[in-house]
């Protein structure tokens, strides 16, 4: 079994499969192709992989493989019919990354669409893996770009009190978030639309912000639903009152296959004080500061620096390529069956837990978007987006 691992497009920084590793790939039955310079970027050289036990070959060689392992859609010139990739593809707001799979006839396997309440899916989810990184990287760009210190400090010159930092949202991206800031020495506040998040928000050091009506707004796949106008309004209001005049506001809120949820207007932003830092973590899906600008730092009118630095764990690509390493390998090595992977309808991890399971979502699968030239049957609400 062939295993390749492709560079990544420019702008990403991390790579598929790192040389630790190479001996569970090994150990399963894979002979790993990595293409000349995939991990440089992450500060994986080729002869750490060449030590390891992978081969260093090019491009067309890593494509050629029957399996390939990568993080951003490598597009399909140069992938057989028949060839199983597994990449975050964000199918939803990609549909032409599915489409162009079914047409060349190539099994897209979408790490991205992990069924993540599955317990066995834990240890294979890349959602949780990078964001987890994500979250601590933005209150660190945070704590970088604020004009002043983090921590209380008593000095000789007199006391300096503790920043005040607002995370908005507390899946996993937020509790990260507010973890760090909180062992940086900031006094933390948190919200989420969840009302059971409260108890989450408080075992890592955050303050609750509670919103009159919360409730769960949780769907059945684990995500955040989307929210009514009003409500959205209310959390608008209520948050950005306690962000008023807090120096760091780290916004997380994500929902699953849609653009990024608006919860700092302009308007909120106009009444914060010259100096805070708005942190936006979903710039790339349109942000949630409606003042984010993609890929830059801004500055506005009254001082407020919004920061709208994409891809937050490429940032970080030496440890997030080897957690997704990690999780890919996982994956990988549990297909294996009689020395070669094997695509299973039984496996739910790839089609999703079946109807009248607990963990059943209507109209969706799992990672297995398409196979054989057609969409997975169980990825309804996916065939709606893709014809």
């Amino acid at each position: 079994m062939k295993l390749g691992v492709p560079k990544e497009p420019e702008g990403e920084t991390r790579v598929g499969v790192v040389p630790s590793s190479m001996k569970k790939l090994a150990k399963a039955g894979f002979e790993v192709l990595i293409e000349k310079g995939a991990g440089y970027s992450a500060n994986y050289l080729d002869e750490d992989y060449e030590a390891a036990g992978a081969n260093i070959v090019s491009r067309e060689e890593a494509l050629a493989c029957e399996n390939i392992v990568c993080i951003r859609f490598p597009g399909i010139e140069g992938i057989a019919a028949g060839t199983n990739l597994a990449c975050v593809s964000d199918p939803f707001r990609n549909p032409e990354y599915v489409k162009a799979c079914m047409d060349a006839n190539i099994t897209l396997l979408s790490m991205d669409m992990i069924p993540r309440r599955l317990s066995r899916a834990q240890s294979m989810d890349v959602n949780s893996s990078q964001d987890n990184l994500a979250g601590y990287k933005a209150v660190l760009l945070g704590a970088a770009h604020v004009p002043r210190g983090i921590p209380m400090m008593t000095t000789s010159a007199g006391t300096i009190r503790p920043a005040k930092v607002v995370i908005m949202g507390s899946g996993v991206a937020g509790l990260q978030a507010i973890a760090t800031a909180k062992r940086l020495g900031a006094i933390v506040y948190a919200s989420d639309v969840r009302k059971s998040a409260a108890e989450q928000i408080e075992s890592v050091g955050g303050r609750f912000i509670e919103v009159d009506g919360m409730d769960d707004f949780e769907d059945e796949s684990g995500y955040a639903k989307p929210l009514t106008p009003e409500f959205i309004q209310k959390v608008n209001d209520t948050v950005c009152g306690v962000a008023a005049d807090a120096d760091i506001i780290v916004t997380t809120a994500r929902i699953f296959g849609r653009p990024a949820p608006i919860t700092v207007p302009s308007s909120a932003v106009s009444t914060f004080k010259s100096g805070a830092v708005v942190v936006d973590m979903n710039a790339d899906v349109g942000g949630n500061c409606e003042s984010t600008v993609q890929g830059e730092i801004t500055t506005t009118d009254n001082g407020v620096i919004i920061v709208g630095t994409s891809n937050l764990p490429g940032t970080l690509a030496n440890t997030a390529s080897m957690l997704y390493s990690n999780n890919l390998t996982t994956f990988f090595t549990s297909l294996v069956k009689e020395d070669k992977v094997e695509i299973s309808e039984d496996d739910d991890i790839l089609v999703g837990a079946p109807e009248g399971s607990d963990f059943y979502v209507g109209g969706m699968g799992g990672v297995l978007i398409c196979k054989d030239g057609v969409i997975h049957p169980k990825q309804t609400r996916l065939a709606g987006v893709v014809e």
